[in-house]
């Protein structure tokens, strides 16, 4: 099912509008305590809103658990939630993944939307239709697909954001330049306008356009294959490595940004590109360099190799005991389902590191 997209030029007017036709027999709002303090004001003025419930969830995603998500549930059924009710989930990724799949099994499903207050939450977990919960120390475990009925966007929320988590919206972007360059000629901003952003005096218009672009390129793919059969795993690209050095970082209890870790996870499978298919060196040494520049580095050592091994073995698009990797054999054109050796591995992880 499409999910409907709105670029908010006015979000209180655009959000009224959208609750007048769909008209729920009750209204339930999801937000974490930093969006409730940060954005909620943005919306509180909708009439509508003035009847809603809300729910107010422990910031970080160390809360998108089993125990948060219960907590929802509870809420939900102690306050006479219905099947045509409405949760509206006002976060960052967190909170739409959490919301999401909140939404998606109780009373086996009811409608929710994403106003996503975040650029990662934007141009990646708001969109899409993949809902979910961390469990037993693994990202997004426990989940289901179910797309919003709509995603409101507004980068005017991201205005609040520092400029850590910019970047971690970013390297998603920085992923579909590199997925949708060639494939959608003359519609999207390209992997050049991605490379040549100005982080040091951030334009919030031309953000907007490059982040309207590289929705765009995501919500086609995910409408081509909603429940990743096929190509949408291109979606996985920089997620295998990215998964793991994230998993690695809660272990240690140094968290990475998700964004930081995919785009640590870009390098080390372009890098594996390189090696399988062929990918060009100086595109790949190109990024890598941006990669090093605006995200830093992530430290670990040839001993947390076997460990790195293990976390990937643990990752969802895995089939048949190999770890499944997204490649690339030029911009724009992907190859799905590549596997590598254990060695294969470590030498990207060499490479990682020196460079």
């Amino acid at each position: 099912m499409a999910q409907q997209i709105v670029r908010c030029t006015h979000i209180e007017r655009e959000l009224s509008c959208f609750l007048e036709q769909f008209n729920p027999d009750g209204i339930f709002l999801l937000t974490d305590e930093n969006t409730d303090k940060l954005c909620f004001s943005r919306i509180q003025s909708v009439t509508k809103l003035q009847f809603a419930k809300k729910i107010v969830i422990a910031a970080g995603d160390e809360n998108k658990n089993v125990e948060t998500i219960s907590k929802v549930w509870q809420f939900l059924t102690e306050n006479g939630a219905s099947r045509k009710s409405l949760l509206i989930n006002l976060g960052g990724g967190m909170v739409t993944d959490l919301g999401g799949f909140a939404a998606a099994s109780f009373k086996r499903g009811i409608p929710f939307i994403n106003i996503p207050t975040t650029l990662l939450g934007a141009v990646d977990a708001a969109v899409g239709g993949k809902t979910g919960i961390n469990f037993n120390g693994l990202k997004n475990e426990i989940g289901a697909f179910a797309p919003a009925v709509a995603v409101f966007i507004d980068a005017s929320f991201f205005q609040t954001l520092d400029h850590a988590n910019l970047l971690s919206g970013y390297a998603e972007m920085l992923k579909h330049g590199l997925l949708g360059e060639v494939r959608e000629v003359g519609e999207v901003g390209g992997l050049t306008d991605v490379l040549g952003f100005d982080f040091d005096d951030v334009d919030y218009k031309k953000l907007n356009d490059l982040l309207f672009e590289s929705v765009m390129v995501k919500e086609r793919i995910v409408l081509e294959d909603p429940t990743e059969q096929g190509i949408r795993k291109a979606l996985n690209l920089g997620h295998t490595f990215g998964h793991a050095f994230e998993s690695l970082s809660y272990q240690r209890k140094r968290p990475v940004l998700h964004g930081y870790a995919v785009a640590y996870g870009l390098v080390c499978e372009l890098y594996l590109s390189f090696l399988h298919l062929n990918f060009d060196k100086k595109l790949l040494l190109q990024i890598a360099r941006f990669v090093k520049e605006n995200y830093g580095k992530f430290a670990f050592d040839c001993n947390d190799y076997p460990q790195l091994v293990e976390l990937m073995r643990h990752d969802k698009k895995n089939e048949n005991g190999q770890v499944n990797f997204t490649l690339m054999h030029a911009v724009g054109v992907v190859e799905i389902n590549q596997t590598a050796t254990v060695e294969e591995i470590f030498e990207t992880l060499d490479f990682f590191r020196e460079y």
